[in-house]
């Protein structure tokens, strides 16, 4: 009896183990890579720029009155960001901490407003500018004696692949764009105070930052400075265009909230 008891009872299989889910960490994991790469690239092409000893470099205002300069400066800066972003996402998840939360948030607005405002509009604008007065008469902009102190690798880590990378961050991960009343009066400040930063140089030099300053009339440069302004705005309006196209923003939530809703789903057993 025992015996046939023992054979008609089925036997309980084990449960089967529940496949861990992939998390949002783990998907986040390339771009998070990818992202120190371009900071780390950044890092190496402003070193061995400043290495290079140009004339240029010893004068008023050095390296500072180039707005290549001062664009990779804000790329690496912007890229830094990301990376710190990056770091706090995953030292924040799982803490269930408000206060971390909330300065998770603050970076991440700071990332999303440094994009806006300043990495995509003079990104865009250094690529564009640089390559359409290269193409109609290089002396004017990049003069040929250039190339016995910048190697061909660095002319293009300046002036090339800033354009590429900051659209790769923009499609990897969500911006957050703030409102036009605020954003648009920043990248006004700011080209209004490079051009005045030009010109001081000017002043101070008797000499132009840009070679094709110098064979334009004063009416020619003040039309020229207005329109760098119009298209800094433009590139702006540009750049939220974009970044809703990619993201369709009616329908995904910005980062942080995102972050939230994955932390609040409930984990299948």
């Amino acid at each position: 009896m025992t015996k046939m008891t023992t054979e008609v009872t089925p036997r309980r299989l084990p449960a089967p183990r529940s496949q861990p889910r992939p998390s949002a960490n783990m998907a986040l994991v390339p771009c998070q890579v990818l992202r120190v790469a371009i900071l780390l690239s950044y890092c190496s092409i402003l070193c061995n720029y400043k290495a290079i000893e140009m004339p240029s470099h010893q004068t008023y205002g050095g390296s500072w009155k180039f707005l290549t300069f001062i664009d990779l400066v804000i790329q690496a800066a912007f890229f830094g960001i990301c990376v710190l972003t990056d770091l706090s996402s995953l030292l924040t998840r799982g803490s269930g901490s408000q206060e971390q939360e909330r300065q998770l948030k603050k970076l991440i607005a700071l990332r999303d407003w440094v994009l806006a405002v300043l990495a995509f509009p003079v990104g865009v604008f250094v690529v564009a500018v640089f390559w359409i007065i290269y193409a109609y008469d290089r002396e004017m902009i990049y003069p040929k004696l250039l190339d016995n102190f910048i190697p061909g690798w660095l002319n293009h880590g300046m002036h090339t692949t800033v354009l590429p990378f900051i659209l790769i961050e923009m499609r990897t991960s969500h911006h957050q764009y703030p409102s036009r009343s605020s954003g648009l009066p920043a990248i006004c400040t700011f080209s209004v105070g490079y051009i005045l930063w030009v010109c001081w140089v000017h002043h101070v030099t008797g000499m132009w930052v840009y070679p094709f300053l110098e064979h334009i009339g004063p009416g020619a440069r003040i039309i020229f400075f207005g329109s760098t302004t119009i298209l800094m705005n433009f590139l702006y309006l540009l750049g939220e265009v974009l970044n809703n196209y990619i993201w369709d923003t009616q329908k995904k939530p910005p980062s942080w909230q995102g972050m939230e809703e994955e932390k609040e789903k409930p984990k299948l057993e």
